[in-house]
């Protein structure tokens, strides 16, 4: 048997393997473009032992393999996904999930490249950017840490650019029925030209959505709306400043704001400028559902039945997992101690803006904790509970709960002996 052919068996052996781990990064992309409000359509796929085959031989024609491992280091998209968006304006949403849900292997790579093309173009041909991932181990369960090993290419690009360029690339790169005609290429040509018109009318539709959503009395339609709305709004209102972030979960947000009947643009302004451009970055979605928690605590109880029903599963574990009103206890536990601690921020720093709500943040404590490490420890297990982060033992909640009952008491004492500058 020769080389070739020995990868070729060796890969069809291991096709399941580099399928399933294709579907956990399509699984991973598309629940959370879809939470975020991203319309996009994401598929996956090992790739065809036939098809590699005959890309290995034309690769071996200028490339010299002595051994299996130097045709698998050549070979990168054994696994891969696709994210085919409606708006290629929602292109940095994209990147800077991709970013935060998987390892990046190497800088992502923006077509079109300065390579030559095959043919004679007039149009400049496929538009993408491709990222080389692996599957991060902690989003992984304990038998399923092996997916972490295998390397995966994401394309993104727009739904029109995916459908011609899989048309050129299986007539033009993989030929089976011979070489093409000029006529053909002058009409894959031509299409193309249709193709990025067709992302200039798409581009004009978004602003057009974006206009019409914006209309202050108007409500929100649905989650995708609001986060047309977030997105061209957020930058506007920081003036630029804003910190890049990631809106987050854009679906909890609406079923929010839809029990509180604040669903006009005009009603979240005031929220959407409380975001701010600190050194956190916190998901977009997250700042505001915090603003609106912090204004009533009740809310709390709301926020956490509608999380319950809008569950995102990002872990696959096969550990056992406590009981739903163990669970449920720890959290009420934290939660109504750190509502305790936005009550006496409240108190230490009153504001006449009922829209200005004075949080506690990292900053404003720093003045009050004489450990950060610790009080950045709870907060972070705080918004892992509230936004969906993370599962937490229900014991490590009730310890992180005594923990800030006790800072709350030590703010209290400090803010009354020594009053603090204003916020």
């Amino acid at each position: 048997m020769g080389l070739i052919e020995e990868f070729i068996a060796r890969y069809r052996r291991e096709f399941d393997f580099y399928d399933q781990t294709a579907r956990l990064i399509a699984q991973a992309l598309d629940s959370n473009l879809q939470a975020a409000g991203i319309r996009s359509m994401v598929t996956s796929r090992a790739k065809s032992p036939a098809r590699l085959e005959a890309k290995v031989r034309q690769r071996a024609r200028t490339k010299t393999y002595a051994t299996l491992e130097d045709i698998s280091a050549d070979i990168v998209d054994l696994a891969g996904a696709r994210v085919a968006l409606y708006f290629l304006g929602e292109r940095d949403q994209v990147d800077r999930l991709v970013k935060q849900l998987f390892t990046l292997l190497e800088p992502p790579k923006e077509f079109p490249a300065s390579a030559k093309a095959t043919y004679k173009k007039r149009f400049s041909g496929y538009w993408a950017i491709h990222y080389r991932v692996q599957l991060k181990e902690s989003s992984l369960g304990t038998a399923q840490q092996r997916y972490a090993e295998a390397r995966v290419e994401i394309q993104v690009a727009s739904v029109l650019m995916h459908a011609w360029s899989e048309v050129e690339h299986d007539l033009v790169y993989k030929p089976f029925e011979g070489t093409l005609s000029d006529e053909e290429y002058a009409i894959l040509d031509e299409l193309n030209g249709l193709v990025i018109a067709g992302e200039i009318a798409l581009e004009r539709l978004q602003k057009a959505g974006e206009a019409r959503v914006a209309g202050s009395e108007r409500q929100f339609e649905n989650h995708f709306d609001l986060a047309s709305h977030l997105l061209s709004r957020t930058a506007l209102a920081a003036q630029g400043r804003l910190a890049p972030s990631v809106l987050g979960r854009v679906d909890l947000l609406f079923e929010l704001l839809k029990r509180l009947n604040l669903l006009t643009p005009e009603q979240l302004k005031p929220f959407i400028e409380s975001v701010h451009h600190d050194t956190e970055r916190r998901p977009i979605a997250e700042q505001i559902i915090d603003r609106l928690l912090a204004e009533d605590e009740s809310r709390y109880k709301m926020y956490e039945e509608i999380r319950a029903a809008r569950p995102l599963s990002t872990r696959a574990d096969e550990a056992v997992e406590p009981s739903a009103a163990e669970l449920h206890e720890a959290i009420g536990h934290l939660l109504s101690e750190w509502a305790r601690l936005e009550r006496v921020t409240r108190d230490i720093y009153p504001s006449s803006d009922q829209h200005r709500v004075v949080m506690p943040t990292g900053k404003l404590m720093a003045q009050f904790v004489p450990d950060m490490r610790e009080f950045e420890r709870i907060r972070r297990m705080r918004n892992g509970v509230v936004h969906g982060v993370e599962s937490v033992d229900p014991a490590d909640l009730h310890d992180a709960a005594n923990r800030l009952h006790e800072i709350v008491e030590g703010v209290i004492r400090r803010s009354q002996q020594n009053p603090p500058a204003p916020a």
